[in-house]
C-alpha cells in the first residue's frame, strides 16, 4: 500500500511511524490531529466496566434476587462513570498510556484471581501482593492467567496505544479534564441516587462486594495501604518493655528454660483433628495430648486473614483493637525477651517474618540443599529440625544459660500448591489434588491435599516435642503452636485466605493452638496441664500469646497483661 494512503488514516499511522511502511522509518511523523480523550476514555471506561468486571457481574445476578437485572445495570452504570472520571483524571500526554495500561492490567489480573480462588482487592490483599516472593508467585501462575489477561488486557491496550491523544495546551487540558471528571462523576451520582435502594442493600448484605470493581479497587487498596505506610516508615521503632528483666524462677534454676514457639501457616481449626474433625489428622498430638499432657485450645480466632497482617500482629504488644493489625510501630514480643537477657533465635522456612524478627538472630532454609526435606528451591517444614542443637550452640552462650527462645516458622499449609507442601511419604489423604487451579480439581481431591498438609504439620509437631523431651535433662522445656490465620476450600466459591476481616468467613478466621510443657517447665511455673486443659475452651486470639510467653518465661515488664495471659489463669496466685 503506498504511503500516501496512510495521510488519509493518521490516527493510526501517527503512534507507530514506520511500522507499516518501511519507507517511513526514520522520517520526521506525520502531524496528526489524534483522537478527543472523552472518546478513547469512554471506551475503554466501558470495556474495563463489562469484560474487567465478570466476577463483580457474576456476584450481582447471583445475590440480586428478582431485581438482579436492575441492579445489575445500574451498578453498571456507576462503575462506568467512575472509571470514565478516574481514567479522565490521568489523561495527561505524558503519563496518561502507561497509568491506563498499569489499570487495564491490574484489573485483567484482579478478574482472574478473583475468578479463580474468590478472593477481593482491599489493602491488606495489596499488602500480600507487594510481599509475596517469587516462590508463592510461581504456585499461581497457572495457564488460565495469561489467557485471561490477553482476552481482558488485549483489546484494551490496543485501543489505549493505538489512540494518540489530541495535543492541547496545558490550561486546555486542565480545563477539559477537570469537566470530564466532573461528567463522570455527575454520572456517577446519578446512578447511585436513581438505584439507591438496590445498591444499598447490596452493599449491606454483601460488604465483599465493593472490593471487587475492577479497577476502583487498586487504585484504592495502593492509596489506603501508602496512607497507612509511608508515615510509619519514617518513624523509628518504639520500644517496649524497656523496664524487662527476668523473675526469681531464674536465681537458682538447676535447667534454663526452652520455649519453641511454632507459628503454622494457613492451618484452620475445622480441619484439625484435635478439634472433633471427622478425619483424624492430628494423631500424634492425639497420643500427646493423652499420654503427656498437651493441651489443645478449639476457640482461637486470628488476628488477620494473612501472613502480612497475623504474624506482626502475634507478636505485637497491642490486641486486634489497639491496632495490633496495623503495620508495626512499637517493638514485639523477640525484643521483649532479648532485652530481658534471653536467647532468641528465629528459624524461618517461609517468606520470612514480616519484620518481627528483624533486631534478633535469624536463620532461613532457603539456601539449604538437604535432598531429604527440600527440593526446587523450597524445603518441608522437618529441615528445620535438622541441626537444632548446634543452631541453640551458636547462641550467645551467656544469654543461653539464662533460657532460650526459639521461634520456628512453618512453610505449614500454605497453598494453593497444597501437595508440594507434604513429601511423598506423608500423603495419608488421597487422591490429592495436583493443581494450582484448585477450581479444577474435585472438592474431595483439594481437601485431601490440605489435610494431607495438617497430618504433616501433626508429624512435624510430634517429631519436635521428641525432641524438647530428649532436651530435658539440659532445659525445662515447652512448645506453643499457633496458626497464622486459616484457610477457605471451595466453601461458597472461596479459596485461599485474605478476605476483608469484616466479612471474612470462619475458616479464614478459627485457627488451632497447642501447647506442652514438660515436668520441669511445669514445676518452674507452677502450672498444671489438668488446669489448662479445664480452661481451654474459652474463646482466645492471637492478642495472648504475647502476654502468654511473658508469662510462662517469667519476664517481669509492666506491658504484660495478666489477663490475656492464659498461664496466670493457672499458676500461683493466678487469675482463677
Amino acid at each position: 500500500m503506498p504511503t500516501t494512503a496512510f495521510r488519509r488514516f493518521p490516527r493510526l499511522h501517527a503512534p507507530f511511524p514506520g511500522l507499516f511502511n518501511p519507507a517511513d522509518a526514520g522520517a520526521t511523523p506525520l502531524p496528526t490531529l489524534g483522537a478527543p480523550p472523552w472518546q478513547t476514555n469512554a471506551v475503554l471506561a466501558l470495556w474495563l466496566t463489562l469484560a474487567g468486571n465478570v466476577p463483580l457481574w457474576q456476584k450481582v445476578l447471583s445475590v440480586g434476587g428478582s431485581g438482579a437485572w436492575t441492579l445489575w445495570m445500574t451498578m453498571a452504570a456507576l462503575v462506568a462513570s467512575v472509571n470514565f472520571a478516574l481514567l479522565s483524571l490521568i489523561t495527561w500526554p505524558r503519563g496518561y498510556r502507561w497509568i491506563a495500561s498499569l489499570l487495564v492490567l491490574a484489573a485483567a489480573a484482579n478478574t482472574h484471581f478473583m475468578r479463580t480462588y474468590g478472593v477481593v482487592i482491599d489493602p491488606s490483599m495489596m499488602a500480600n501482593v507487594l510481599n509475596t516472593d517469587a516462590r508463592e508467585v510461581a504456585d499461581l501462575l497457572t495457564p488460565a492467567l495469561p489467557v485471561t489477561l490477553v482476552l481482558v488486557a488485549g483489546p484494551a491496550l490496543w485501543w489505549i496505544w493505538l489512540r494518540p491523544l489530541r495535543p492541547r495546551r496545558t490550561w486546555q487540558r486542565l480545563w477539559r479534564n477537570t469537566g470530564a471528571v466532573s461528567l463522570g462523576l455527575s454520572l456517577a451520582v446519578a446512578s447511585g441516587v436513581a438505584g439507591y435502594q438496590g445498591l444499598a442493600s447490596l452493599m449491606r448484605n454483601h460488604k465483599a462486594v465493593r472490593y471487587m470493581i475492577n479497577p476502583i479497587n487498586t487504585v484504592y487498596a495502593v492509596g489506603a495501604l501508602a496512607a497507612e505506610r509511608v508515615p510509619t516508615s519514617a518513624r523509628a521503632i518504639e520500644p517496649v518493655g524497656e523496664d524487662a528483666r527476668l523473675g526469681a524462677s531464674y536465681a537458682e534454676q538447676a535447667r534454663p528454660p526452652l520455649l519453641v514457639l511454632v507459628i503454622g501457616e494457613t492451618a484452620r481449626a475445622e480441619n484439625f483433628g484435635l478439634n472433633g474433625y471427622i478425619r483424624q489428622t492430628t494423631p500424634v498430638l492425639a497420643q500427646w495430648q493423652r499420654d503427656k499432657g498437651l493441651v489443645n485450645f478449639p476457640d482461637v480466632s486470628a488476628c488477620g486473614t494473612n501472613t502480612e497482617v497475623s504474624v506482626p500482629c502475634i507478636f505485637s504488644p497491642l490486641t486486634r483493637e489497639q491496632g495490633g493489625n496495623r503495620k508495626p510501630v512499637h517493638e514485639n514480643l523477640l525484643d521483649v525477651l532479648q532485652r530481658a537477657g534471653l536467647a532468641v533465635l528465629w528459624l524461618d522456612n517461609q517468606s520470612g517474618c514480616k519484620g518481627v524478627c528483624a533486631r534478633v538472630p535469624t536463620v532461613s532454609t532457603r539456601q539449604l540443599t538437604d535432598v531429604r526435606w527440600c527440593r526446587d528451591g523450597e524445603c518441608h517444614d522437618e529441615i528445620m529440625l535438622e541441626g537444632l542443637e548446634e543452631r541453640l550452640a551458636a547462641l550467645d552462650p551467656q544469654r543461653r544459660e539464662r533460657g532460650v527462645v526459639l521461634v520456628m516458622h512453618q512453610m505449614g499449609s500454605h497453598g494453593p500448591a497444597y501437595f508440594k507442601r507434604t513429601p511423598a511419604d506423608a500423603k495419608p489423604f488421597g487422591p490429592e489434588c495436583v493443581s494450582q487451579t484448585l477450581s479444577d480439581c474435585r472438592v474431595e481431591e483439594v481437601r485431601n491435599a490440605y489435610d494431607n498438609t495438617i497430618a504433616y504439620t501433626d508429624r512435624f509437631l510430634g517429631r519436635t516435642l521428641t525432641w524438647l523431651e530428649a532436651q530435658s535433662g539440659q532445659y525445662d522445656t515447652g512448645m506453643i503452636y499457633l496458626s497464622d490465620h486459616g484457610e477457605s476450600l471451595g466453601e461458597n466459591g472461596l479459596y485461599l485466605h485474605g478476605l476483608p476481616y469484616a466479612v471474612a468467613p470462619e475458616q479464614q478466621l478459627k485457627v488451632p493452638m497447642v501447647a506442652w510443657l514438660s515436668r520441669g517447665m511445669q514445676r518452674r511455673t507452677g502450672v498444671e496441664p489438668r488446669c489448662l486443659q479445664g480452661r481451654a475452651s474459652q474463646a482466645l486470639s492471637h492478642d495472648h500469646l504475647f502476654h502468654s510467653v511473658l508469662g510462662l518465661m517469667d519476664v517481669k515488664t509492666q506491658v504484660h497483661d495478666r489477663r490475656l495471659d492464659i498461664f496466670s489463669w493457672c499458676a500461683p496466685g493466678g487469675m482463677l
